[in-house]
């Protein structure tokens, strides 16, 4: 069996598996990802070892899948309640399939930012909710890139595979998913980092790498026992790992001793810092300033100048905060929430309550809804 007889005939079977496995009661995008991913292992195991029933194989494949997603969702919604396993200190010894499939995902046939979609929803498994939430894109223009690249990668040759940039941005998404609570996914994330690392001598795979660890070790201490969130200044950092910390802060100066600065080197030393101080108030806010400068400069990105502006209050007064934030589209996520922080910093408390107020109503998730609603409800008391 050719290649080329390969292909057409995976073109001509696909939509027959497609309908064989919604007919056993998967949900068409559910079926749809799983026979995506029946066909990148076709590719992988045909060329050496063709089956004798193309079809049945690929049902078999595709429906076992469906089933392993399923079951990893129903996994992940039973870890919701409970904490994480913590990441293994060593590199794993081989790169298993899961990161494999995300090298094959992001084809070199697709956009950066296609790749990075199609993967987290066909082998990260988030949602297209939360994927456009992390593009900053309504979900609708996020199911439409989705569906173009699923077009694009089923008329494609899956042998190869595409570049490390898009790999490392996936795993950066994953990872912020999961540690945002919604999703438990950080973990995984982190130990697909570490394979990564572990075959790629890359100083932005250590920095991501280095970047998960510093935030995976405050993990512990960002919620009370009944879920609520627990700000940066106010966590006790005798909860935080210290080992993690420990790891993070030395894959993180060999990653910024070879001077080749990227993004995630920065973040990860904005994150150090923040590691660094025994008590909040001994933050070095001015050398965080200047790494958010670094950042501005590599990504340009409003998150990273949003995230800049409460550094500049903290450093250098809240009015100087508020000046920076003035300097941003008030329709950025969480502008609403900083603002509120910032004038509440300096003493302006109705407006910081009505704000608190006003960024409920637009928070990604329950908890930090519940959380602004509180700083609303305290300063409201304050002010009698």
């Amino acid at each position: 069996m050719t290649a080329v007889l390969d292909e057409a005939l995976l073109r001509s079977l696909t939509p027959q598996v497609l309908g064989i496995l919604v007919r056993r009661g998967a949900d068409f995008a559910a079926a749809e990802d799983a026979v995506q991913e029946a066909l990148v292992e076709a590719w992988r195991v045909w060329r050496d070892d063709p089956p004798r029933d193309p079809k049945g194989w690929l049902v078999t494949v595709a429906w076992r899948k469906f089933l392993d997603v399923a079951r990893a969702d129903a996994a992940r919604r039973r870890r919701e309640d409970v904490l994480d396993d913590e990441p293994a200190p060593e590199p794993a010894a081989a790169v298993d399939d899961t990161l494999q499939l995300y090298f094959l995902c992001a084809h070199p046939s697709l956009t950066a930012s296609s790749a990075v979609a199609l993967t987290l929803r066909a082998v990260g498994g988030l949602t297209t909710r939360q994927i456009a939430q992390a593009y900053l894109v309504p979900e609708s223009t996020m199911a439409q890139r989705i569906s173009r690249a699923k077009r694009t990668v089923s008329e494609v040759r899956f042998d190869q595979p595409g570049d490390v940039a898009t790999v490392v941005r996936v795993l950066y998404l994953v990872f912020n998913e999961g540690y945002s609570g919604d999703v438990d996914l950080a973990a995984e994330a982190i130990r697909l980092t570490r394979q990564l690392a572990g075959v790629i001598d890359h100083p932005e795979v250590a920095g991501l790498l280095a970047l998960m660890l510093l935030h995976h070790a405050r993990r512990a201490a960002r919620t009370t026992s009944d879920g609520r969130l627990v700000p940066l200044a106010e966590q006790d950092r005798g909860r935080w790992d210290t080992r993690l910390i420990a790891e993070g802060v030395e894959v993180l100066q060999a990653a910024l001793a070879r001077d080749r600065l990227g993004e995630f080197q920065a973040q990860a030393a904005i994150a150090a810092l923040h590691a660094d101080a025994p008590v909040a108030e001994e933050t070095d806010w001015v050398q965080i300033v200047e790494w958010y400068d670094e950042l501005v400069q590599l990504t340009g990105s409003p998150v990273v100048r949003l995230n800049r502006a409460v550094a500049v209050g903290a450093a250098d007064g809240p009015r100087a905060g508020l000046a920076a934030l003035a300097e941003l589209e008030d329709s950025l996520p969480r502008h609403t929430a900083v603002a509120a922080y910032l004038h509440e910093r300096d003493g302006d408390l109705s407006t910081a309550a009505r704000l608190y107020a006003e960024a409920a109503l637009h928070a990604p998730n329950l908890p930090e809804r519940e959380h602004l609603m509180r700083q609303a409800a305290r300063l409201n008391t304050e002010l009698g």
